[in-house]
């Protein structure tokens, strides 16, 4: 006579002879992933951040740098108007420096703001590719701008770059004074001639005769 086990039973055996379900779960998240998945995922995303961080970090270094820049050099233009007087910025193209200095008579003075007692020197990674005031264009050496009680700047192009071959170009407006920044080089702009039919209007006007008008002669009054 056989004797047949429980069904349950028979089920309970099975059940120990398998590895405990909580085993498996233990290598696998919520969501179905497992460890290995998750770990190269985080792999990945890691290679791809050590190759983007670094170009993001040059790039945002010479932005933040030019801003600067023309941060100081609206900063020395109020300068000159509050203080009535001109003020001169050197710069050391080649030390990567740059100071300005009050011009009061024939002296020259540091400025009162605690800001500018020491020249500014740009980071490792930046340097001053080429400076031109004027007609004058330099690679090497220092050149001066000057900043004037009236507002008006000399009329300057700067050009800044990294350790990529990145430009960054600051420009100075001859007639406006107002300061543009781009991110590629800047071509000097063309002399401006003034048209032959507005000389007249700006030549000097003795006072009392119109332009454009022949003076009056000695004796006859203008006025009716």
């Amino acid at each position: 006579m056989t004797v047949k086990a429980p069904v349950h039973a028979s089920r309970r055996c099975r059940s120990a002879d398998r590895p405990p379900q909580e085993h498996d779960s233990a290598w696998r998240s919520s969501g179905g992933f497992t460890v290995l998945e998750i770990a190269l995922v985080l792999f990945l995303m890691v290679g791809m951040l050590s190759l983007v961080i670094p170009r993001m970090s040059i790039g945002d270094n010479l932005g933040s740098v030019g801003r600067k820049w023309v941060g100081a050099m609206k900063s020395f233009q109020e300068l000159a108007m509050m203080g009535q007087k001109t003020v001169r910025l050197y710069v050391d193209i080649d030390r990567g420096m740059y100071w300005p200095m009050v011009l009061d008579g024939k002296e020259e003075k540091i400025p009162l703001d605690p800001t500018w007692a020491m020249p500014i020197t740009l980071p490792e990674t930046i340097r001053f590719s080429d400076v031109q005031v004027g007609a004058t264009r330099r690679e090497t050496g220092r050149m001066d701008i000057f900043f004037y009680p009236n507002g008006r700047i000399d009329q300057a192009i700067v050009h800044l770059t990294d350790v990529n071959n990145n430009i960054m170009g600051v420009f100075v407006e001859p007639v406006t004074s107002m300061i543009r920044i781009t991110d590629h080089r800047i071509d000097p702009p063309s002399p401006w001639t003034v048209p032959d039919r507005i000389r007249p209007l700006l030549q000097p006007v003795t006072p009392g005769i119109r332009p454009g008008f022949p003076a009056p002669k000695p004796g006859i009054s203008s006025s009716k």
